[in-house]
């Protein structure tokens, strides 16, 4: 996925200002793509200059933002990008590197590292799992709202697998350490 078609989906969604689109990302598509605010702002000049996006002039009076939306332009951009096919990416965590290099180089800190990541994946489970409830109650099956519900599922299925594999590594990492301090 890249920033620019981010951009596009949340401005067809809803016109806004730079600053509510860079809250907006933080709250939604921020989940699963993340971008800093100078990143969000940078590229929305871009897609200024590429004509998939418009600014309307600021309002009159202090402190009044510019208000983005998406052009027909980057609507047909959009429509384009979503329709492309390639193959997923394969994983690519620095961790597993880590825990990899961890058997050549003897116990390391891999699994204060590792119990780490668990608290991280477990609250965010716990924050989707919120979001979930409040807002995707029984009931509603309207398509976009379904589709929207995808997406968390998605979130939510890989934080629950990040959790059972965390747990495991470190059963497996203080057995093994429980073995190697036996031998000795």
């Amino acid at each position: 996925m890249s920033l620019p078609h981010a951009l596009i989906t949340a401005l067809m969604e809803r016109p806004c200002s730079g600053l509510e689109l860079a809250r907006r990302f933080d709250l939604s598509i921020g989940h699963f793509w993340h971008a800093t605010h100078q990143q969000i702002y940078r590229e929305l000049g871009r897609l200024e200059e590429q004509g998939w996006v418009a600014s309307l002039p600021p309002e009159t009076g202090r402190g009044r933002k510019k208000v983005y939306r998406a052009l027909p332009a980057g609507r047909e951009e959009l429509t384009r990008w979503v329709g492309e096919s390639r193959d997923p990416k394969p994983m690519r965590d620095e961790l597993m590197l880590r825990l990899r290099a961890e058997v050549l180089v003897g116990p390391t800190a891999v699994m204060d590292e590792i119990q780490r990541h668990l608290e991280v994946h477990r609250a965010r489970l716990a924050l989707y799992r919120e979001i979930e409830a409040r807002d995707f109650p029984p009931g509603d099956a309207s398509r976009e709202r379904q589709i929207q519900h995808l997406v968390l599922d998605a979130g939510l299925m890989l934080e629950a697998l990040w959790v059972e594999w965390s747990e495991k590594a470190l059963k497996v990492l203080s057995s093994s350490a429980a073995k190697d301090a036996d031998a000795e």
